[in-house]
C-alpha cells in the first residue's frame, strides 16, 4: 500500500444548523461525519465499496459548539479477511481562543464489499510506525474482547431458548 492510503483527514466548520437547543452541536451530526470519515478511510483502503457493520466505544467528552472547527483524524488500526478497525479521533478548534480540545473518539468496524455485494478480500495491513503498531495491538485486542462478548451473549441466548 502506498503510504497515507490508511489514513485519513477531514475538517468540517460547526454551523448553527448543526446544534441543538443548548448550542451544542448534536452527537448525531458527529456521529455522521465519523461515519463519512471511516467510510472514505476504509474504502480508499481496500480500493473498494465498504459499509459500516458496527460501531465500539463512541466516547463524547466534551460539548462542540457552533463555530468551532472539527478535525476527524481517522486510521485503519487492523485488517481481518474482510473487515478493517477505523479509530476516529476527533479534534475541535475554538479558533477565536486558539484552543484545541479532544472531544471525540470511537471505532468503526468496516466491511469491503464485491460488486454482488458479498463482503470482499481486503489488503493485509504492515504498519511501519510506532503509533501504527500500538493502534494495531490495540485493535486486535478489541476484536479479542468483542468475540468472547459475542460468545457469551450467544452462550445466554442459547440457554434463555432452552428454558
Amino acid at each position: 500500500m502506498e503510504a497515507g492510503t490508511a489514513q485519513l483527514t477531514m475538517t468540517v466548520l460547526m454551523t448553527p444548523d448543526m446544534a441543538n437547543f443548548s448550542g451544542n452541536v448534536h452527537g448525531g451530526t458527529l456521529l455522521k461525519y465519523m461515519d463519512e470519515v471511516a467510510y472514505a478511510c476504509a474504502s480508499r483502503y481496500a480500493g473498494r465499496y465498504v459499509v459500516t457493520l458496527s460501531v465500539d466505544q463512541v466516547i463524547f467528552r466534551e460539548p462542540v459548539h457552533v463555530g468551532e472547527m472539527v478535525t476527524f483524524l481517522a486510521s485503519v488500526n487492523y485488517c481481518g479477511r474482510t473487515s478493517m478497525e477505523v479509530g476516529i479521533k476527533v479534534i475541535t478548534e475554538n479558533i477565536r481562543e486558539r484552543s484545541v480540545r479532544h472531544t471525540n473518539s470511537s471505532f468503526f468496524t468496516m466491511v469491503a464489499m464485491d460488486e454482488q455485494g458479498r463482503p470482499a478480500v481486503v489488503p493485509e495491513l504492515h504498519p511501519d510506525t510506532p503509533d501504527g503498531l500500538r493502534r494495531q495491538r490495540q485493535a486486535k485486542q478489541r476484536r479479542q474482547i468483542r468475540e468472547e462478548l459475542q460468545q457469551r451473549y450467544q452462550a445466554l441466548s442459547d440457554e434463555k431458548n432452552l428454558a
